[in-house]
């Protein structure tokens, strides 16, 4: 597949647009619901129990404290100066065992994020990332979605506003082709091949047998090749109250998307065999938008309408007495954002 057949792809689907071409058009609509909550960071008082509502900047492993633990992986915290004989022996004495996944404990878009096979392989991820990182048991379920949740401050229960299944990005073999050339046949693949090369190396020569799927990574992240299909029909009565259960415990929780591992759906329906690997706050997306049936215009009404969904329940958190982020503080919060983002890109490469 030509390198031109790929840009005009890309400039042809609109998922596959940076971020400031698909939000910047919508520029006016944030500026209306800062005028009505007279802050323009105002999402701070979404979530307060979280740094900055959840929105940039937030850890992890504090948002995982808030969550009930019989719901999420064994995790470890391990310290941006910490040697690799020290975190291993925290990674042993909690029980974890290899392989297992490693992520930054501040991060975004599942940058930094590797399967770690083998203490090699640990020693590395250890000298090449930035910051704090942690540790999590691999968790043996196949299937991931995304489920979006908005519980308005006084209300018993909150509902769920949209649900994404994550299709990981794979090939199938034919016993013909290689993994490079299984890869280049498809737009979604293709376009991770640089990074790919990089992971696997000689790997991408093997040649699979004949319906052999083989996996190029292994969870969830669009910007990383992962597909979303938009399942929110599927939402049930036995689903919602599952969900409602998981974040009714966690404290002054309101706004985001749980992003969960599971057997079956009838099973995470039932509340059995799932795992909470995340939990993004107001900087979460409802991801059913980039299911690649869906319009951009369809994308921009859900955004609008969760963006509204989020003034709302801040507005009522403000009048409660939790505070909005002053000007100074959001625009500080913003740029180290951007900064972070930056490294995090170079060791996802």
């Amino acid at each position: 597949m030509s390198s031109l057949k790929l840009k005009w792809h890309k400039l042809t689907h609109w998922e596959y647009w940076p971020l400031w071409a698909i939000y910047y058009p919508l520029f006016p609509v944030w500026l209306y619901y800062s005028i009505k909550a007279r802050s323009f960071f105002f999402f701070n008082a979404a979530n307060p129990a979280m740094k900055n509502g959840g929105m940039a900047m937030e850890s992890k492993m504090e948002i995982y404290k808030m969550i009930p633990q019989q719901c999420i992986p064994k995790t470890v915290f391990i310290g941006e100066n910490e040697s690799s004989k020290s975190a291993l022996e925290k990674i042993l004495a909690a029980d974890i065992g290899i392989p297992f996944i490693a992520k930054p404990d501040i991060g975004m878009k599942a940058f930094g994020v590797d399967k770690i096979h083998n203490k090699d392989e640990f020693k590395n991820y250890l000298k090449r990332t930035p910051s704090h990182f942690l540790v999590q048991e691999l968790i043996p379920y196949t299937k991931e979605v995304g489920i979006f949740y908005v519980r308005i401050p006084g209300a018993e229960k909150g509902r769920v506003t949209g649900i994404v299944s994550k299709e990981f990005l794979s090939v199938i073999g034919n016993g013909t082709n290689t993994i490079e050339e299984l890869i280049k046949k498809e737009y979604r693949s293709h376009l991770q091949l640089k990074a790919l090369e990089k992971k696997f190396g000689e790997t991408l020569k093997t040649v699979l047998k004949e319906g052999e799927e083989f996996i190029l990574v292994p969870y969830g992240s669009h910007t990383r090749g992962a597909k979303f299909v938009d399942i929110t029909h599927k939402l049930n009565d036995d689903l919602e109250s599952v969900i409602n259960g998981i974040c009714s415990q966690m404290k002054e929780f309101h706004y985001g998307r749980l992003d969960v591992l599971y057997h079956s759906f009838e099973e995470l329906c039932q509340g059995k065999n799932f795992s909470v690997i995340e939990i993004n706050g107001a900087g979460g997306e409802a991801t059913h938008i980039y299911d690649p049936k869906h319009s951009l215009f369809f994308a921009w009404r859900e955004i609008t309408k969760h963006w509204g969904y989020m003034n709302q329940v801040s507005i009522l958190n403000h009048k409660k007495g939790h505070s909005y982020l002053s000007f100074k503080d959001g625009r500080a919060m913003l740029k180290a954002h951007e900064a972070l983002e930056s490294k995090l890109k170079v060791i996802s490469l």
